[in-house]
């Protein structure tokens, strides 16, 4: 998995992802139908999100959603953006997570805020 910082990062709304944002932070998958590290990704993601108050997880799929894949830069599945509760882009992440860098991800989401 290759993560690296969003400095100067969009900031998506409800409206964009198709979905509400976490009250705190919220995890954003990008995937496509036949990816297996999208699957197993989102039982990471959906895991770490039920164990941490006011996080969601919203998954999109890529192939349905060119125009924002586009938009984000998204060239590669899994993406994984993590958003603080505003719907800043404060990390990203291309590849499987592991489980310890999704809860660092999201620590420095909360802290951002």
């Amino acid at each position: 998995m290759r993560e690296r910082k969003e400095a100067g990062a969009p900031r998506l709304d409800a409206a964009a992802l198709g979905a509400e944002l976490g009250e705190r932070a919220t995890l954003v998958q990008f995937s496509s139908a036949f990816c297996q590290p999208c699957r197993a990704t989102r039982r990471v993601l959906a895991d770490v999100a039920g164990m941490v108050e006011g996080v969601a997880h919203v998954e999109i799929d890529a192939e349905a959603r060119l125009g924002l894949v586009r938009s984000l830069d998204v060239t590669a599945t899994p993406t994984v953006l993590v958003l603080d509760a505003a719907g800043r882009v404060v990390r990203r992440a291309e590849g499987e997570p592991r489980r310890a860098h999704v809860i660092a991800a999201l620590g420095a989401a909360v802290e951002s805020v």
